[in-house]
């Protein structure tokens, strides 16, 4: 039992981080829209943020320093001051999207419109993070949205065709009818929904919460290895699920409530409400994270005292940023701005910031003088160099596809 508390860190990023509402959303568009063709988006992407995941985790252990901290050193103070502006408007967007995503899911179990529920939404996160211990926010969290596993379920019972499945996995193609800019569009959606920084931030930071050593690098390896994967087999089977239900009528997901069509004839009532535990689970968690990565990035920059477990009087700065920021995004979602436009266009605008993130990590995991013995083999160089010339391409191309495809219409 210990064992599974101890990597209750790297499943609560799995399922708040990976699968929040913009992997649910893009991965039931996906699936509906084009098949398993994007699978090796999401295969990428899972790849990718294990690799840069257990670099950040190792960082915190040895080097004893946050993802945040690092970026300031090495990129200098006023440029990494461009990437905390980029990082607090996607955090402030990712919490947005999230808040409402909850307030949807609440809208799903009582019919009433989701705006009513978002100023209650904004609040619970608020007192998650206020209140709740981190080993509670990490393994209730974490262990309810795995009620997602229920998609992997539903393919079972329906009509699916799994040599189809299989075929348009390892044959990725654009599917007739549909045009090469909004199949890519979406493919960055999908990697963006993956990788996106706050991930990276929360996860290292969460280490130096809990206090990492070297004595935990098991550990820190442990969640990195079973935990994003967990959230890639999760983001496939949501996409595969819609293949069945979904894709030969040509729907076109809009309502989160869409995405649970295939659960729900599958396993009807039961299959919903497991459904809807795990949005709500997976919103919810996601909305603390990217809340405390809004916290911890702009703490780690100006050197304030920073931690879910310090109180508000001795890091009153960092709650107060915290706090500031759900405020802010409750309001804008109070807008009746539509969550998932949100959604859409926070994943793919973090797609095009990632690495001014992902650079100085990799510098740091490469520095002995921080890292010692602990420092990136060479073939760990060799595919993270290849992983961040994958994520400067998404970077460069991600703006003309969504001025090409009016953001995948």
């Amino acid at each position: 039992m210990k064992v599974v508390f101890n990597l209750a860190l790297g499943v609560m990023t799995a399922i708040g981080g990976f699968v929040d509402i913009g992997n649910i959303v893009t991965s039931g568009i996906t699936g509906a829209r084009f098949g398993m063709t994007l699978a090796w988006a999401v295969l990428l992407g899972t790849v990718i943020m294990v690799l840069y995941g257990e670099m950040a985790g190792r960082v915190a252990a040895v080097g004893h320093r946050a993802v945040f901290d690092v970026v300031r050193e090495r990129l200098g103070v006023r440029f990494a001051l461009v990437n905390l502006l980029a990082s607090t408007v996607l955090s402030l967007l990712t919490l947005a999207a999230e808040i409402g995503g909850v307030a949807l899911v609440l809208q799903l179990f009582t019919g009433v419109n989701y705006v009513i529920w978002v100023p209650l939404a904004g609040a619970a996160v608020w007192l998650a993070i206020w209140r709740l211990p981190f080993p509670v926010l990490e393994t209730v969290f974490g262990l309810l949205g795995l009620a997602l596993l229920v998609f992997a379920a539903a393919l079972v019972l329906l009509p699916t065709d799994w040599s189809l499945l299989w075929h348009e996995m390892t044959h990725p193609a654009v599917p007739s009818g549909e045009a090469w800019p909004t199949w890519l569009f979406y493919a960055i959606s999908l990697l963006g929904a993956c990788i996106v920084p706050y991930q990276v931030v929360f996860f290292s930071s969460g280490g130096r919460e809990e206090g990492w050593s070297v004595a935990d690098m098991r550990r820190a390896r442990a969640n990195t290895l079973i935990g994003f994967p967990l959230g890639g087999v999760l983001s496939l089977a949501i996409m595969a699920a819609m293949v069945p239900v979904l894709r030969p009528d040509s729907v076109d997901v809009k309502h989160l409530g869409q995405v649970a069509l295939p659960v729900a004839q599958a396993f009807g009532v039961l299959g919903l409400i497991l459904t809807f535990i795990g949005f709500a689970a997976c919103t919810f968690a996601a909305g603390a994270e990217s809340a405390l990565s809004l916290g911890y990035s702009v703490s780690q920059y100006f050197g304030w005292s920073w931690g879910k477990w310090r109180r508000p009087a001795d890091a009153p700065r960092f709650h107060l940023v915290c706090l500031a920021g759900t405020i802010a995004a409750t309001a804008f979602m109070l807008t009746t701005i539509d969550p998932i436009t949100v959604t859409i266009v926070s994943v793919v605008l973090g797609a095009a910031a990632i690495p001014l993130t992902y650079l100085p990590l990799l510098v740091v995991a490469n520095d002995r003088e921080y890292m010692g013995r602990y420092v990136n083999k060479r073939w760990q160089n060799g595919l993270a160099m290849l992983a961040l010339l994958v994520m400067v391409v998404v970077s460069v191309v991600t703006l003309p596809l969504i001025f090409a495809t009016k953001a995948g219409q």
